[in-house]
């Protein structure tokens, strides 16, 4: 028998599975590339980049899916990625903008000013552990605690609003670590955020009302108009709208809240 007619089907090729690490591998390139430019004080370009890495952070889970080259491989390292591109580069963006500017009031509120940015890493750390711990049992519709892109948007929005508008981190430096903590705590809370993901099965499952590409034209618009502003209006209301849902839940009664 020859054997180059192998009659068993060969194993499709493993390469397929570089396109999804690929993505990923540019995210956690965007979040490497922040931390350098924010320690060489070029700050919009240090958000710009944590947003890059948003856009493909988001993108490289889609691709493995379509391509159906799924693996846990890909998992722990798109979550080692989040870590770098959504931990670590919006607390040092912080803390070279504005957090390291607290050792002006004295040394203990400079100490306060780094253990803000480190806060912030922890709690993002903390936020991706318990997400991978528990991403089989949870309702999939809801994120528990405010995701890490999001937080890191909210962050990195703020910052490039500021220095936009000429308003230094030296000035803002207690605001800054206001927004620093707040998003931190709000990763690590057990507040529910809507993660837009639907519970709808079937033909039907992917299709949305038509306000809702109304709604989208409008931002994709802002957004080409004032990037800065509009994605910290963005950021800034999924922020608020877990808490502001929680309050509702908490007014109503208990069988209509659940």
């Amino acid at each position: 028998m020859d054997e180059n007619l192998d009659p068993s089907p060969r194993p499709r090729g493993r390469g397929i599975y570089l396109l999804p690490n690929l993505f990923t591998t540019g995210a956690l390139f965007g979040g490497f590339y922040s931390i350098i430019a924010a320690s060489q004080g070029r700050i919009e370009a240090a958000c710009i980049a944590i947003f890059i890495s948003a856009v493909l952070d988001g993108l490289d889970g889609r691709v493995a899916r379509l391509t159906n080259t799924q693996s846990e491989f890909g998992v722990q390292y798109d979550s080692l990625s989040d870590l770098i591109s959504f931990g670590m580069a919006p607390a040092m963006l912080m803390y070279h903008w504005a957090l390291v500017s607290l050792k002006l009031d004295g040394p203990t509120l400079g100490k306060i000013g780094w253990l803000g940015a480190f806060l912030y890493a922890a709690c993002a750390a903390l936020r991706l552990a318990r997400f991978n711990s528990q991403v089989g049992t949870v309702d999939k519709r809801w994120f528990i605690g405010l995701a890490s892109p999001a937080a890191a948007g909210l962050v990195a929005s703020f910052v490039w609003v500021c220095h936009e508008f000429g308003a230094s981190g030296v000035e803002l430096r207690y605001a800054a670590l206001a927004v620093a903590v707040v998003a931190g705590l709000l990763m690590v809370s057990r507040i529910r955020y809507n993660s837009f993901k639907g519970s709808r099965q079937g033909p039907k499952a992917d299709r949305v009302p038509f306000f809702v590409l109304v709604l989208v034209l409008a931002g994709l618009i802002a957004l080409w108009v004032a990037p800065a502003i509009t994605l910290l209006g963005g950021t800034t209301l999924y922020a608020l709208s877990g808490p502001l849902l929680w309050f509702k839940r908490r007014r109503l009664p208990p069988e209509v809240a659940g």
